[in-house]
């Protein structure tokens, strides 16, 4: 048999390719029947351990694999490496729909060897009921790529990923198992058993990278890290990633380089609103990177798995990483085929927040999982999802939450557009979700240790990722005892960073439609004329710019300083191109602090010389809009609170609407289409900070 899959592996790799240490005992693992869970470094070969076992299993008369994977760019690169050893794969996801039917009737006559699927697919009954049953010969093996995913993101992100057992239970139990992985502590091992079941023969190789220098650099807050890119970068040879936790990030990461001549492109997965322009982005950035025509990508973990360049000579993190699975998948990106590549981290104030909101916000509450079930029961002929969004204060993101979890665990379904409730009995997994919060918190502090130590690096790493070869690996800076880049930035460079950050402008997008239940039923397009223009705001909440000052002015000193103001009239005079440039100021009103929001835009229009008028009022003592979580109760509430005095209105002429915050931009939509029905010009919204929830994932 060894001879068998040595053949095959010198027809997808060249008659030169041995097998790598370990990479026979697993074919044979899993041909023999074996459960098998293999853990092995990033760039050993896993993919070629189930493709040479599935041609063993097939060439014995089994049915095509079944695989299971996280990524459609990583299918993507899968059927292109099985075409290699003669394997026939297909998938079948919402990007192939047009194949669908092919598909289906290949597997019926059993042309294909291997089928890739996301684990969402096994939350489709019509899947499950109707095309997993035709396949010829029944399903020969099944396997779990990238398994720490079960772990990661099963729990909270991708609850389809607890399917799988389902999908094992009804297997014959000759079938063999297998699961792939570079990162698996104790947690994952649990975890991947959980879904797998039975007992898992682990195969375990060593985790070191030994192409990997690793270095850990604190800095203060965001400009200095700025400072310190611009100033590092093109020390190192080569090109490479830098990783942000958010969208927001990556774009100013890219921009600040781009502005100081760095060759970087933004990458994640809000490039474009459409998804076939996103996808196209996506593919021709990593195309450009493969080809060393950039520099580097600065990404979300939307680049990651499945991104396979062998010559990646560094990987820096803009930010720490919430665990040490995460940032050694990461880093395991860099270095597969040098002798020398970096991993470069850099940490600073804010990690904490960031990933303490991920954690704090990754699992549906026992009271938002209620309220959702609760309104599904009262309707007997089924509900729309739009229908839930009015009755329940959440955000959209949310209610998917819980929906997708309250699907998965069977208490309600899902048919022609609505939602139902099942007659299976709902009871709060509340031990569940506070054991997984816990788990994170305690793999936050790991990580936290990981800066803080003075051993090696990587040893660190490997002892957490339970590797019982860990040992010392002679090439970090702490092994070496000297640091590989400088953790000192020219205060010229800080201060540049700090202006560019002040001038990181974003824009309010006008709202083009009332969400359902506000003007009608459904939601309904806000006529052209009424629709506010693009708005500006002056920067990002607390960020090393002018956001510090804004949240040190509103909470502690109750009055927002001059050089805001003055910040505020250089954007508006200089930096926004208005078709119409307003003749009158005013503001957003509030009951709870009268004076803050109204002082600071009288003082903005006496520098603008423009006149400053009270046209809108507050009249009803509503909710604070951050309580509001998504568009119908942000939309209402903004409705339920101001009246526009209409004698006040200077009719005709633009208006430039002030306000202190702005988050979902409703309070704004409702106050200009106020201000146009009274007789306004067009309204153009100004906010000194932007409060949007981070924006992270991909």
């Amino acid at each position: 048999m060894r001879d068998q899959a040595l053949f095959l592996l010198k027809q997808m790799l060249g008659s030169e390719t041995e097998f790598r240490e370990g990479q026979w005992e697993a074919i044979k693992s899993i041909i023999s029947g074996k459960r098998t869970l293999i853990v092995q470094r990033t760039g050993w070969g896993k993919s070629v351990v189930y493709f040479i076992a599935t041609r063993m299993l097939r060439v014995k008369g089994a049915g095509p694999t079944l695989l299971i994977s996280p990524l459609l760019s990583l299918m993507r690169n899968q059927i292109e490496n099985a075409a290699r050893i003669g394997l026939r794969a297909q998938t079948i996801n919402s990007d192939n729909v047009d194949e669908w039917n092919q598909v289906e009737e290949e597997l019926k006559n059993g042309e294909i060897d291997i089928l890739l699927l996301s684990p969402e697919r096994l939350g489709n009954q019509d899947f499950t009921n109707r095309v997993l049953p035709t396949i010829k010969d029944g399903i020969g093996m099944l396997v779990v790529d990238e398994a720490h995913c079960i772990s990661d993101w099963g729990h909270d992100f991708r609850p389809d990923y607890r399917r799988i057992k389902r999908i094992i239970n009804i297997l014959p139990p000759n079938v063999p198992l297998a699961a792939t992985t570079a990162t698996a502590n104790q947690r994952v091992v649990d975890d991947v058993k959980m879904q797998l079941g039975g007992d898992l023969n682990i195969l375990r190789g060593p985790l070191a990278r030994e192409s990997l220098r690793l270095q850990v650099i604190k800095l203060k807050d965001q400009a200095e890290r700025l400072a310190w890119l611009f100033e590092n970068i093109n020390k190192v040879d080569g090109s490479g990633i830098i990783y942000c936790l958010t969208v927001p990030d990556c774009n100013r990461v890219a921009k600040w380089l781009r502005s100081n001549g760095v060759n970087v492109l933004e990458y994640h997965a809000k490039l474009s609103d459409n998804a076939t322009e996103r996808r196209a982005l996506r593919e021709e950035r990593e195309q450009l990177l493969l080809n060393n025509k950039v520099k580097a990508l600065v990404a979300t973990i939307a680049l990651g798995m499945g991104f396979d360049k062998p010559d990646i000579g560094f990987v820096i993190h803009y930010q720490r990483p919430g665990s040490i699975v995460k940032y050694y998948q990461e880093i395991g990106r860099a270095g597969r085929a040098l002798d020398n590549a970096y991993a470069i981290l850099l940490s600073g104030e804010e990690d904490d927040e960031i990933e303490e909101y991920f954690i704090n916000t990754a699992f549906p509450s026992d009271r938002e999982m209620k309220e959702i079930v609760s309104v599904i029961e009262q309707s007997y002929r089924g509900i729309k999802k739009s229908e839930i969004l009015r009755k329940v204060n959440m955000t959209k993101g949310r209610v998917d939450n819980c929906l997708k979890h309250l699907q998965v665990d069977g208490i309600i379904q899902y048919e022609d557009s609505v939602y139902f409730r099942t007659l299976n009995p709902w009871i709060p997994d509340i031990e569940r979700s506070e054991k997984i919060t816990a788990h994170r918190y305690n793999e936050l502090e790991q990580m936290k240790q990981f800066v803080d130590t003075n051993d090696c690096y990587m040893e660190f790493i490997s002892k957490q990722l339970d590797d019982p070869h860990a040992r010392k690996c002679g090439k970090c800076s702490t092994c070496l005892g000297f640091k590989f880049f400088s953790e000192n930035v020219t205060q010229k460079n800080v201060f540049d960073a700090i202006e560019f950050l002040k001038g990181e402008f974003l824009e309010i997008i006008p709202r083009k439609m009332w969400p359902a239940g506000i003007v009608a039923d459904t939601a309904k397009k806000i006529p052209e004329n009424i629709q506010n223009k693009k708005g500006k705001v002056l920067c990002t909440y607390g960020d090393a710019g002018w956001g510090k000052y804004v949240r040190e002015d509103k909470y502690k000193n109750n009055y927002f300083r001059d050089e805001l103001v003055n910040a505020s009239v250089e954007l508006i005079r200089n930096k926004w191109d208005m078709d119409s440039p307003p003749q009158w100021v005013t503001s957003v009103p509030s009951l709870r602090n009268e004076r803050l929001v109204k002082n600071f835009a009288q003082r903005l229009a006496y520098k603008l010389g423009l006149p400053y008028v009270e046209a809108i009022k507050k009249v009803k003592d509503t909710p604070q809009q951050k309580t509001m979580e998504n568009s119908f109760y942000q939309c209402s509430n903004a409705f339920d609170g101001f009246k526009v005095i209409k004698s006040n209105i200077i009719e005709n002429k633009p208006v430039l609407l002030v306000d202190d915050m702005v988050d979902s931009g409703w309070t704004f939509t409702v106050c200009g289409y106020l201000l146009k029905s009274a007789g306004s010009g067009d309204v153009y919204p100004f906010a000194l900070a932007s409060t949007s929830k981070l924006e992270g994932g991909e």
